[in-house]
C-alpha cells in the first residue's frame, strides 16, 4: 500500500478527530507506559461507567415490545430502501436520500435491503455494502434520527437487510 500525502481537507477532518479524543487517564501532561511483569494493574486508571459520554444514534437499545416484534417479523416496515446493484457510493447517495425521504415522511420502520454477498467471494459472510452501512448510519447527517438498526426478520430479506427504526419527531 503506497503512502500518499492528506488532502486539505483530510487533515482539517483529522485535526477535528484528534480534538474529539478523550485519553483514557485524564490527568494531564502525564504519560503511561505499559505494566511491567507482575506489577498492579489496579495502578492504571479505566474511566468508570458513568464519566463516558453515551452517544445516541445507532446501536441504542429499544424496550422489548419493539425488538419483539422486529424478531418475530411483526412488524411491517413503512418505508423500503433497495441498494441491490449500487456500488458503494452509489449505495450511499442512495441510502442518504431515502433517509432524508423516510424521515420526512414521519417513518418509524425503514426496511434497508442490502442483499447477500456473491457466492463467487469465497468464504464472505456479508456483502460490501452490508459491512459498510454500520459506519455510514452512525457518520450519517440523519444520525440524530436513529433510534436503532436491527437484522431484519426472515421475511423481509433476514441477512440481506436491516431494519431502522427512526426516532419519533417531537411535536
Amino acid at each position: 500500500m503506497s503512502k500518499r500525502p492528506l488532502s486539505a481537507d483530510e487533515k482539517a477532518l483529522w485535526a477535528k478527530v484528534i480534538e474529539s479524543v478523550e485519553p483514557l487517564d485524564r490527568r494531564p501532561g502525564q504519560t503511561r507506559s505499559p505494566p511491567q511483569r507482575g506489577a498492579d494493574l489496579a495502578s492504571f486508571a479505566v474511566p468508570k461507567l458513568a464519566e463516558r459520554k453515551a452517544a445516541p444514534g445507532p446501536g441504542t437499545t429499544l424496550d422489548g415490545s419493539w425488538d419483539r416484534k422486529l424478531m418475530r417479523g411483526r412488524a411491517e416496515p413503512d418505508f423500503t430502501i433497495d441498494l441491490h446493484g449500487h456500488t458503494l457510493s452509489s449505495a450511499y447517495d442512495r441510502l442518504d436520500r431515502a433517509l432524508g425521504q423516510a424521515i420526512a415522511s414521519h417513518a418509524r420502520i425503514v426496511l434497508l435491503i442490502t442483499g447477500h454477498a456473491p457466492k463467487s467471494e469465497g468464504p464472505v459472510t456479508r456483502g460490501k455494502i452490508r459491512a459498510a452501512v454500520g459506519d455510514w448510519l452512525a457518520a450519517s447527517r440523519h444520525a440524530p434520527h436513529i433510534a436503532a438498526v436491527r437484522g431484519a426478520h426472515p421475511r423481509h430479506g433476514g441477512r440481506g437487510a436491516l431494519y431502522i427504526v427512526l426516532r419519533r419527531r417531537q411535536a
